[in-house]
């Protein structure tokens, strides 16, 4: 089973693409967790929320860790997203987040280029910053030494980008 994972700054199509990507390839995909989790709060989320969120992603990956089945999954974010909140909100990111990551789950990345219009809504908080963030999301990715590929374009271009990079990488990884 190759799990792919769709990363990207916020408001970068990352939901609308998984599915897509999911309908088209007749494969499994994981929404994303953090989303649902935040907006159900009363209150600001911290530390703690993001630790569950955290755990809550561990174990979706673990559901597809000892899948030994032929295809594809999608994941909607990654614990790298995550990882990001951890040092930009708090300044330290948890062992187990940084053990996790480290055990290089994921077969490839798509990486979500902030080239759409910002969506505003209650969840999302940094419109301005999406550049900043992609470049950091593109760091860790380099630093866990995985394939990543960049999805960027409009519409139906967009899903299309991803649809041949994804060719493309098993045509790679089957030959």
């Amino acid at each position: 089973m190759n799990k792919i994972a769709i990363i990207g700054p916020e408001s970068t199509g990352k939901s609308v693409l998984a599915a897509a990507l999911a309908k088209h390839y007749h494969a499994d995909w994981v929404p994303e967790y953090a989303r649902t989790y935040v907006e159900n709060l009363d209150r600001d989320y911290n530390f703690d929320d993001i630790s569950q969120i955290a755990r809550q992603q561990i174990a979706a990956e673990q559901a597809y860790a000892d899948a030994n089945q032929n295809g594809l999954v999608f994941f909607d974010t990654d614990l790298i997203i995550t990882k990001v909140w951890f040092e930009y909100c708090y300044g330290q990111v948890p062992d187990f987040v940084l053990d996790k990551l480290a055990s290089g789950f994921f077969d490839l990345y798509l990486l979500c280029e902030p080239d759409i219009p910002w969506e505003a809504d209650n969840v999302r908080e940094h419109g301005n910053d999406r550049d900043y963030f992609y470049e950091w999301y593109k760091s860790e990715i380099i630093q866990l030494n995985k394939p990543y590929r960049v999805v960027n374009g409009i519409g139906p271009k967009r899903i299309q980008t991803a649809i041949k990079h994804i060719d493309e990488f098993l045509n790679i990884s089957n030959s």
